[in-house]
């Protein structure tokens, strides 16, 4: 199954794709904010999930530009780290439990979830998945 998801239906999307992880979540994001004043918004919701899933004892590892967000998530519990060289992380993917993923424009912003021109794909194709993954780890061991 794949499917589009444009503008702010990504946290109506993903939101429960994280709630429903059962052994692992691996995200390579550019950008994430974190809106600890926006408790109810899309974004914090998402944010939350992410801790929550951890909390649940799942895997949970990032690999973010943000240095703020890496030492928020660390602070949870969450492994996440920066990539040291000298090109720049502009990729955004999500994968769940090695089986679905998610990539697209999005970032992990109250803009993204709710104004901005954005589109993800949502996926369970194998051949995509495990691209995906294998692309997170020769990040995760750069």
């Amino acid at each position: 199954m794949t499917e589009i998801i444009i503008g702010k239906e990504f946290p109506q999307k993903v939101i429960p794709l994280i709630r429903q992880a059962k052994k692992s979540i691996d995200i390579v994001v550019y950008y994430w904010v974190w809106y600890p004043d926006q408790i109810g918004s899309e974004i914090q919701k998402f944010n939350n999930a992410i801790i929550a899933a951890k909390k649940r004892g799942l895997k949970v590892r990032v690999i973010t530009n943000s240095q703020k967000i890496i030492d928020i998530l660390k602070g949870n519990k969450v492994e996440a780290k920066k990539i040291d060289s000298k090109y720049i992380l502009h990729a955004k993917n999500i994968l769940i439990d090695e089986e679905s993923a998610v990539v697209g424009s999005h970032n992990y912003t109250m803009s993204a979830f709710t104004t901005n021109f954005e589109v993800s794909i949502m996926t369970q194709n194998k051949e995509v998945v495990a691209r995906l993954t294998q692309f997170f780890k020769n990040l995760w061991s750069y």
